[in-house]
């Protein structure tokens, strides 16, 4: 199915508005002698070393050129990166979600890098994240960085040991509940985290059959994993039903969380100077910081989780397409892999991983996503993430309502976007 036309249909009327505040390139043609190349990046995980690294050494390499980060969020990478993307004003190279990256593929929205995949890193690349980023055998879009979850805790607040199984997991967080604390930090639009629970009972979020995506929040497996995660909502937490995993260590600092399962880049975020822009604890709750995998359902075993990530990509309407391309090879380039591997992210560039920090909380990272799973491989499923269903699905389980009916309602509306 080619959906290359598909790109607006998603937004319909916004993209126009959006469009005209893309905050794209707006240089001159690919051949100038100068001009400026934006490069899109979302969220605080990207240090500033790195942001500083690829300004430098991109502008000292290319005579006449000038490079601007944007920092955007998450909430961005749906319609407002489509309509940029789609606009004559478009960014210049962009950073998705490893989940999202087929998606903007499909609807023809990133330049074909296949010719510069090898000079990116070729087979030291990251695997997972390359097979994120290409389609129909063409490479779009280059591993950035992954991640994936593991669960902090302070020893000054849990004494517990470290939980055995996941339902011992779930017994300490309920029993470590007040009303000024929660024991597991679960905010209801938190889908990511939500997944563990469903693949640790043996349930899916969607497999395929022919042509034909057959959805399975509903089945029996998948719903008692929802039902175990709605007894964290009810009785673990006090994050927002309908709250998201935004700065979570802001909770965690506070004094206010038991367990935090957050992605393993969150520890700087925790370890952050409590005078920086955005504080966390260095000299409270973090300064015995210690994690662990999320434990599955037998003892010595780790649930699955969301093998999480970005990929970054040339967009499809750069005005200056070699000159992105120029500064995607600074990004996959050994010195900036080495940056984010050293802020404990693990690069995308597989030989950079010597550079991630030698402690227990990357250990754990690297205990868990041994047991990582990923989204359903179809172009669609971007428009099931920026649909937000599984998050309003979520959100109803956290506020009590009945979890079969509320996922088979959700597998139907997953079914008629898969199966478009």
């Amino acid at each position: 199915m080619n959906k290359k036309l598909g790109a607006l249909a998603l937004v319909g009327a916004s993209a126009v508005a959006l469009a005209g505040c893309a905050g794209g390139s707006g240089a001159a043609p690919s051949d100038a002698a100068g001009g400026e190349i934006t490069v899109w990046l979302v969220g605080t995980d990207t240090p500033d070393t790195a942001r500083d690294y690829l300004k430098k050494t991109f502008e000292s390499e290319n005579e006449g050129w000038t490079l601007k980060v944007e920092e955007k969020t998450w909430a961005d990478t749906n319609e407002t990166y489509v309509a940029a993307l789609s606009s004559n004003d478009s960014p210049d190279v962009v950073e998705v979600g490893n989940t999202q990256a087929l998606g903007f593929i499909d609807q023809g929205l990133f330049a074909d890098i296949t010719d510069i995949k090898e000079d990116l890193g070729g087979d030291d690349l990251l695997p997972g994240l390359v097979d994120a980023g290409t389609y129909d055998d063409a490479f779009y879009a280059a591993p950035y960085y992954a991640g994936g979850r593991i669960v902090f805790y302070s020893p000054q607040l849990v004494t517990a040991p470290v939980p055995a199984t996941l339902d011992d997991y779930v017994a300490q967080g309920i029993a470590m509940e007040t009303p000024t604390m929660s024991g597991i930090y679960a905010p209801g639009k938190d889908w990511y985290n939500a997944l563990p629970y469903v693949w640790a009972h043996g349930g899916e979020i969607a497999v395929q059959d022919g042509d034909e995506w057959d959805a399975q929040f509903s089945s029996d497996d998948s719903v008692a994993g929802l039902e175990q995660l709605q007894e964290v909502y009810l009785n673990a937490t006090n994050a927002p039903a309908d709250g998201d995993e935004a700065n979570p260590q802001v909770p965690f600092c506070a004094g206010e969380v038991g367990y935090l399962s957050a992605p393993g880049w969150v520890k700087w975020s925790i370890l952050a100077e409590a005078d920086a822009e955005n504080p966390g604890c260095p000299d409270t709750y973090g300064t015995d910081l210690a994690a662990f995998p999320l434990p599955g359902m037998t003892a010595g075993e780790t649930a699955p989780i969301f093998a999480g990530g970005s990929n970054i990509a040339v967009a499809q309407k750069s005005a200056n397409p070699e000159m992105a391309k120029a500064a995607l090879k600074v990004l996959l380039s050994e010195g900036y892999q080495q940056l984010l591997a050293e802020g404990g992210l693990t690069p995308g560039l597989i030989s950079a991983a010597s550079s991630l920090p030698d402690d227990a909380i990357t250990q754990a990272q690297a205990t868990a996503l041994a047991n990582s799973k990923f989204t359903p491989m179809s172009p669609n499923w971007t428009e099931v993430e920026s649909a937000l269903i599984i998050p309003d699905a979520l959100v109803k389980i956290a506020q009590g309502g009945d979890v079969k009916a509320i996922a088979t309602d959700l597998d139907s509306q997953i079914e008629a976007i898969l199966n478009k």
